[in-house]
């Protein structure tokens, strides 16, 4: 299995998501933010689905971090909840499956060690733990993730919300977790980016304000409302 560094080096990852209700849904449009990512400088890509890891596969060079949402009843999970989505999106050309690591009760009964340990061994695949708080990142480097992420920072009902990263989340894993730290989570601008790098993070992965055309016009016409009432 291949250490995460050795897969793609320290810089900016890019998340290329779009759900079913947003306006760029698709494969095709998915792997065409790709390259236009990989044009820019991105050193990865992470992204949604077997669908879309498999277009991005196929016009991109650029290693990718793979995900798969879906939602079960009964369990607030939702990102790579399950052995069947990891492995389908191994399946599809996933470098790095990443996956929820916060404290909550998984579908189906498994549990996160259950589920790293079957990523390693039946997938020979590293696992990118989503963590919320920094017991959950200690837990998951723990239990055998590879690298830990601020993904889910603020996006539980019990974790600190920021309205921009949480960088102080980032300085505790940084000091108590002894795998690579991966930023991520609210990175609206290429400073932010550059102060996560400047700490100590790994990398930094930003999303909606790169590849959600419908937030980045949000926040200008927030903007333009303050001025024009």
């Amino acid at each position: 299995m291949r250490h995460p560094k050795d897969i793609f080096p320290r810089g900016l990852i890019v998340s290329c998501q779009a759900l079913e209700h947003e306006p760029l849904h698709g494969s095709h449009i998915m792997a065409r933010m790709a390259l236009a990512a990989q044009q820019g400088g991105a050193v990865g890509i992470r992204a949604n689905t077997p669908q879309d890891i498999r277009a991005i596969r196929e016009m991109v060079a650029l290693p990718v971090i793979g995900i798969y949402k879906r939602e079960y009843e009964g369990s607030e999970v939702y990102i790579t909840p399950t052995f069947e989505e990891a492995r389908a999106i191994a399946e599809a050309g996933a470098d790095m499956i990443a996956l929820d690591a916060t404290l909550r009760p998984r579908p189906k009964g498994e549990t996160l060690a259950q589920l790293i340990r079957r990523i390693h061994e039946e997938l020979d695949l590293p696992v990118m733990a989503d963590c919320s708080t920094l017991e959950e990142a200690v837990e998951a480097a723990k239990l055998g993730a590879d690298v830990v992420s601020s993904t889910l920072a603020g996006y539980t009902t019990y974790s600190r919300k920021t309205e921009g990263p949480d960088f102080d989340l980032l300085r505790e894993m940084l000091q108590f977790v002894n795998v690579p730290v991966i930023a991520e989570g609210r990175f609206h601008t290429p400073e932010q980016v550059a102060q996560a790098l400047a700490m100590g993070c790994y990398a930094v992965v930003v999303g909606g304000a790169i590849t959600r055309p419908q937030e980045i016009t949000a926040r200008f016409t927030a903007a333009v409302r303050d001025i024009l009432g």
